[in-house]
């Protein structure tokens, strides 16, 4: 027989979950409860005990700045250096404003006014960052961290320093409270200088110094070094005897280079007037522009030595040809004139005596794409390309749009511009036995761009014809070199303006070589506006080519050639 169970009456099984269901929730009741409390013990309890906890310390990543790299001298004589260094800032949230007494302190260890801490704390009330001295000795820092001042904290920086100060500023430039390049190599050669920041994890304390490393994250890339070519030895001379020469002058500036005849490395590159780039503050913008490389003139009579180089060369002129001067050479309707009525010269004379009219003839029995292409070829009108930030090009018209009267011109050096660095770089053509140089600020061992522009045997006949240019009748008589053999050109050349060009307003130019026979240096110095009664090249610019010639070949180890100064002439008939 088959029972049916009650459906209206509940099963022992049934039974038991409401006694589960109650401790159940019985349970979850209690947790909650327990975790409110916990909240309110936390939040409201203990809540300034927890926040100083967490202030008291926590974990962060900071960047780990890179060493910025040296630059330095071809000798490894250094020219920049980083040194470390502290800055100060102020959280003026957190500062404790009845600390008057210890306020002063700090005030007089940075050098600060009286009250301009207050001053900053009313002002950034609302900021948590505000810096209240950048990059002072770690010696001061010290002494403001010995006050123990809430609020106050310390942050490692470098600093650049610049040695020779002076006398290497236009070159090496300078960097910016921040350590980023603003002139000069130290802005041309920024990305490689700076290097790359790494960063590490630290503990901080409340008041947010470091109290442990926790570890290293990326290590820091330091900046690479910058060697160059420059010898600070020459360097410093050359900037003195430049300096020397526009106080006597009493000049406008004045731009000087010295280059290795052999490589074309840059040995000198100095200016007046200069700056000292570690106390820059007041100074005008117009006295960081390096001169030497930067600014371009007309090179006057320099150019000549060229023009008889390319005439020889190219079989337009005879190494024994003579030419009839005069004084005047009429063009067209315009006049070339020499200072004096030279007569009949020969090209040594040509060049001793500086003669506008003979160069003239010269030119205009060139083709003007020769000519050209022989300015071109030295570099006359194309950067030299040293790498210097704002290097220069200058300027050479186009021969397809040049007149008689350009070329003659051209000849002695008007109608073309050049820095003195360009003109340097043209002169290794002669000191090199006709080969041309690239230059370099960086120290290098060979030049694998040098090209040849005349031959070597014209080349040693030019230097042996500018050599009588330093003898007593010549026009740089200043510009003998005591115990070396020295060859070189003067260039007095009139200052143009708005109107055309300006009267006893001149640029004072003189570039030569040494020892003559084989030249180790090319030195081209230019003097502008001298106000002081002379102004020809020979009198102004030969005596520092000189000074600083003989002073280089010392320093160099060169040793003298003993000239009796009185080299073997070139004479009509070529001997």
């Amino acid at each position: 027989m088959i029972h049916f169970q009650n459906r209206n009456k509940p099963s022992r099984i049934a039974r038991k979950f409401p006694a589960r269901n109650r401790i159940v929730v019985v349970s979850i009741m209690a947790g909650m409860a327990i975790l409110a409390g916990r909240a309110v013990d936390l939040q409201v309890l203990h809540k300034q005990f927890l926040k100083e906890q967490g202030d008291m310390r926590h974990v962060s990543d900071v960047e780990v700045e890179a060493y910025r790299g040296m630059i330095k001298d071809r000798n490894g004589a250094p020219l920049a250096i980083s040194t470390p260094v502290e800055s100060i800032w102020m959280n003026p949230q957190q500062v404790d404003p009845l600390k008057e007494n210890e306020f002063r302190q700090m005030e007089t260890l940075l050098n600060l006014p009286k009250e301009k801490v207050g001053e900053l704390i009313k002002a950034d009330a609302h900021r948590q960052f505000t810096y209240l001295a950048r990059q002072i000795s770690p010696v001061i820092a010290d002494q403001v961290k010995a006050l123990k001042l809430p609020g106050i904290y310390f942050e490692r920086e470098f600093k650049r320093f610049y040695p020779t100060g002076e006398v290497s500023a236009h070159l090496v430039g300078f960097t910016n409270i921040d350590d980023i390049g603003q002139a000069g190599l130290e802005a041309g050669y920024e990305k490689s200088l700076k290097g790359i920041p790494g960063s590490k994890r630290v503990i901080r304390d409340g008041q947010r110094r470091i109290i442990e490393d926790v570890e290293n994250i990326k290590e820091p890339v330091n900046g690479k070094n910058l060697e160059l070519s420059i010898d600070q030895r020459i360097q410093y001379l050359a900037y003195r005897e430049l300096q020397l020469a526009v106080n006597l002058n009493k000049a406008k500036s004045a731009a000087l280079v010295v280059l290795d005849a052999k490589n074309g490395e840059i040995l000198a590159a100095v200016n007046q007037p200069s700056f000292n780039p570690n106390t820059r503050k007041s100074l005008k913008e117009s006295l960081y522009r390096n001169r030497s490389l930067t600014d371009v003139f007309e090179p006057g009579s320099t150019v000549k030595p060229f023009v008889v180089a390319a005439a020889l060369d190219g079989g337009y002129v005879k190494l024994n040809e003579v030419f009839e001067t005069h004084g005047v050479f009429p063009i067209g309707s315009h006049v070339v004139r020499d200072v004096h009525n030279y007569g009949t010269l020969d090209l040594t004379h040509v060049l001793k005596k500086s003669s506008n009219v003979a160069v003239s003839q010269m030119a205009l029995k060139m083709p003007p794409d020769y000519f050209w292409g022989i300015y071109n070829k030295l570099g006359f009108g194309v950067a030299a390309g040293s790498g210097f930030p704002g290097e220069a090009s200058g300027s050479l018209l186009d021969y397809q749009r040049w007149h008689d009267f350009d070329r003659a011109t051209l000849a002695f050096g008007y109608g073309v511009s050049t820095s003195a660095l360009q003109l340097a770089r043209a002169y290794t053509a002669l000191a090199d036995d006709g080969i041309l140089h690239s230059v370099s600020l960086l120290k290098r061992d060979e030049d694998v761009d040098q090209q040849r522009v005349f031959s070597a045997s014209t080349a040693k006949r030019v230097r042996a014809m500018l050599e009588t240019v330093l003898l007593k009748d010549g026009t740089a008589y200043e510009g003998r070199v005591d115990g070396y053999s020295a060859a070189g050109k003067t260039g007095t050349v009139k200052k143009a303006g708005a109107g055309g060009y300006i009267e006893k307003s001149y640029f004072s130019v003189f570039a030569g070589m040494a020892p003559a026979k084989n030249p180790r240096l090319i030195i081209v110095v230019m003097v502008d506006e001298p106000s002081a009664g002379q102004y020809y090249g020979g009198l102004v610019s030969a005596p520092v080519f000189s000074k600083v010639m003989a002073g280089a070949l010392r320093v160099l180890g060169v040793a003298p050639d003993q000239q009796d100064n009185m080299p073997v002439l070139l004479t009509r008939q070529g001997s």
